[in-house]
């Protein structure tokens, strides 16, 4: 249903359904809003948990750490 259609249905709608639709709205517009700000802060705090002052490893320390780990697991 596009935007025009619902407002024109919105219209034939009694008072207290029309405010019962108007409370819908609310609600759902507070969850979506309740729901960003925690995102948002905890997608910080994991940025923040993955900052280091060290450079990243290079490929080949990679592997090695890789290749450690299978031994670690297989070997061991």
């Amino acid at each position: 249903m596009l935007l025009q259609e619902l407002k024109e249905q919105v219209y034939k709608l009694s008072v207290s359904d029309r405010l019962s639709l108007v409370s819908l709205i609310i609600e759902s517009l507070q969850a979506i809003s309740s729901l960003q700000p925690d995102k948002s802060n905890a997608i910080g705090r994991m940025r923040g948990l993955l900052k280091t002052d060290q450079p990243a490893p290079t490929d080949e320390e990679v592997e090695a750490m890789l290749e450690e780990r299978l031994v670690e697991r297989y070997l061991h």
